[in-house]
């Protein structure tokens, strides 16, 4: 992302932001409420659009495509709030997630994988998925936006509206993912956690990048420290 600025109708909320992500990271944006954290995911998934600035992905200019380019290009949006399709089952969600040409050949191994990483998916397959817990749901968000075959996924506050055992449970599968050779892009208010887990991180203010460095190296900045962490 080079010298992004974005924002809704006349309020601008992203100023000239600029950061990368390289292969096989795990990077992390932190910052306060309305700071720009959705925003930024919103524009790389191209639902938003920048008003100047380029977005690129493995030589692919990317910042005034259509959202399903985003998806046919190999980057998955696990979307705040999870939004699921509540009157479908389990394994209807998955299905959603691998229309693509890319994946949908490989859908069937695909399902058999995501089922293996969410065993309690697999228990719930049949179930609607507007009844499962918020756990569940945010497990099933993550596995459908695994099903297109990404190489790089977007987490847009994953840890939203989870009890703190939910929490480290959705972070430690991340890490997993991750581990797995997964590229990913986080957005988080759970600082702590999310710094304790990550490559690097850029910590986002009033729209702007204010810091950036190593995740653990962050955690011990004072700046940090007083203005995320209470301390």
């Amino acid at each position: 992302m080079e010298n992004v600025n974005a924002g809704y109708g006349d309020v601008q909320v992203l100023w000239d932001v600029s950061f990368e992500v390289r292969a096989r990271e795990f990077v992390v944006l932190v910052g306060a409420n309305g700071a720009g954290k959705s925003t930024i995911m919103k524009t790389i998934s191209s639902l938003l659009h920048p008003t100047s600035g380029t977005i690129w992905f493995e030589e692919q200019r990317l910042d005034h495509v259509q959202p399903y380019h985003i998806i046919d290009v190999g980057i998955a949006h696990v979307p705040e709030a999870r939004q699921l399709f509540p009157e479908m089952t389990v394994l209807e969600n998955l299905e959603m997630g691998s229309l693509c040409a890319r994946a949908k050949p490989h859908r069937k191994e695909s399902i058999e994988w995501v089922l293996d990483l969410f065993p309690r998916l697999r228990e719930r397959r049949k179930q609607l998925a507007g009844t499962l817990s918020g756990g569940e749901q945010q497990m099933c968000a993550i596995a459908r936006g695994l099903m297109s075959k990404p190489k790089m996924l977007l987490f847009d506050e994953p840890s939203l509206g989870l009890s703190p055992l939910l929490t480290q449970e959705i972070f430690r599968l991340a890490s997993k993912i991750h581990g797995e050779g997964m590229t990913i892009l986080m957005v988080e208010q759970n600082v702590k956690q999310t710094l304790a887990i990550c490559d690097r991180a850029y910590v986002l203010e009033n729209g702007r990048i204010a810091l950036e460095g190593k995740g653990r190296e962050l955690l011990e900045n004072e700046e940090v420290k007083q203005a995320f962490l209470g301390i």
